[in-house]
């Protein structure tokens, strides 16, 4: 009897709970990832909100005492004297049309797509609009302007921009001072050229749809691939009724061994997936980016603060269906152990006779 428990344990604890420890995380992260609230659901949330943050953003930054940094602060007020607020930079370049009209639209194609209301066909995301508001002659407008209204430089921050014009405005920082407001501008604007110059010009959403246009998929994506995904727990649930078969003498043993064995794979899964997530959420809106300052200015830092809205939301849609089915498997696991109180003791051999 202890060698059969001892082996039944072994079964367990080296296949069974590692293996449905694994399978919990990725059905969730599959479910997560998969699903059109995420894909296409959440940026087109994220993207409706922009707008209001950006302007929001924007007024704090006047009033921000947070802002210890003078160059940061003086880019700020600068743009603030344009008299241009974010949301109209983003109406007058044809940007914010595009992200209401064409961009949510193909959001909401490739949604309906996942969910088996659209018919699967490659759609390409069209950033052409994006590149050219941000070459958009406003945008030049809004920037010679915002370097018009920074204070003259001293000798350092003449140096400075000495500096990035000799290497083509290729630098980190930008002082927030002028020497010259066309010399300042060419830089800026040469910056800004060369990131539009790296963006792609569209982004393919399902490349690959004649692959999958089975029947399978007529209904959408996510769910046959979630479904699929959950059928991946037939594995663990097969080594931990073997390992309950050879450790249990009894149908109540039978069950009692699985539902602690499911409980102990389940409950560690749902901890672990709920420290991390409130873990990073609390980094992201705290003083999250420690390690910002070796790679970033403070205006980026700002800025990235400011806008940890975003991976905050993402965050919470990545790790909530962890959490859900660590929960629903959690759940199974005490209705066995229940169920095996609820049952008389008798012996499997007895019980089959």
């Amino acid at each position: 009897m202890v060698i059969r428990k001892i082996l039944g344990t072994l079964v367990i604890v080296l296949i069974g709970l590692p293996t449905l420890f694994g399978i919990i995380w990725a059905v969730g992260l599959v479910e997560a990832t998969v699903s059109p609230e995420f894909l296409t659901d959440l940026p087109r949330e994220i993207i409706a909100e922009i707008p209001d943050r950006a302007d929001a953003i924007f007024e704090a930054a006047q009033r921000d005492a947070e802002i210890g940094d003078p160059d940061t602060r003086a880019w700020l007020q600068a743009a603030a004297k344009t008299g241009i607020a974010p949301r109209d930079l983003m109406d007058r370049t044809g940007l914010l049309e595009w992200m209401r009209g064409e961009l949510a639209d193909s959001l909401r194609l490739a949604g309906g797509m996942l969910r088996g209301d659209e018919p699967l066909r490659r759609v390409d995301i069209d950033l052409r609009p994006l590149k050219r508001a941000l070459l958009h002659p406003e945008t030049d407008r809004f920037l010679a302007e915002t370097i018009k209204n920074l204070p003259p430089c001293d000798e350092a921050g003449l140096m400075a921009w000495q500096k990035l014009a000799a290497a083509g405005g290729r630098g980190r920082d930008l002082p927030a001072c002028v020497p010259d407001p066309e010399i300042a501008r060419e830089v800026v604007l040469s910056a800004r050229d060369r990131a539009v110059a790296r963006m792609d010009d569209e982004i393919p959403f399902l490349e690959d749809a004649r692959e999958i246009d089975l029947p399978f998929f007529q209904r959408g994506i996510s769910g046959p691939v979630t479904t699929l995904s959950y059928g991946l727990f037939l594995i663990p649930a097969l080594f931990i009724f073997l390992g309950a078969v050879i450790a249990a003498s009894s149908r109540a043993g039978i069950l009692r061994w699985s539902g602690y064995s499911v409980m102990a794979g389940s409950i560690p899964v749902l901890v672990m997936a709920w420290l991390i997530k409130r873990s990073s959420l609390w980094a992201l809106a705290g003083g999250p980016f420690g390690w910002r300052r070796s790679w970033s200015s403070e205006l980026e830092n700002y800025l990235l603060i400011k806008m940890s809205w975003i991976p905050i939301r993402i965050v919470d849609q990545l790790f909530s269906p962890v959490m859900y089915t660590a929960a629903v498997i959690a759940v199974i696991g005490v209705v066995l152990v229940a169920l095996s109180y609820s049952m008389k003791q008798t012996p499997a051999a007895a019980s089959a006779r």
